[in-house]
């Protein structure tokens, strides 16, 4: 999957891709705005890229405190309340893609 592809299909609500990792899922699920999935999806995910996704999705709803400490289970510096989420959410999904 690449991020052109998995961008554009979250974005446009289509269907689930099929062949997709947990990772490349959870990237997709929390893309496509249905962030309950996304966020048990990753709790599975037992590894840094599961918990830089987790982070992002407390950061989404709100919950910076939480995001810290998903940030730090990572090894990510914890990114600035105010940044873009977009712009975040396309940073992890270029990381984790590659």
């Amino acid at each position: 999957m690449d991020l052109k592809t998995l961008t554009q299909t979250a974005s446009e609500n289509a269907p689930e891709p099929e062949g997709l990792n947990d990772t490349e899922r959870s990237l997709w699920l929390a893309r496509a705005g249905r962030w309950d999935e996304a966020h048990d999806l990753c709790q599975t995910l037992h590894d840094p890229a599961g918990s830089w996704i987790h982070a992002w999705l407390h950061r989404q709803e709100g919950d910076y405190g939480n995001a810290c400490y998903w940030y730090s289970r990572a090894g990510k510096p914890a990114a600035d309340q105010d940044a873009s989420l977009e712009e975040e959410w396309i940073e992890i999904a270029k990381a984790l893609l590659d």
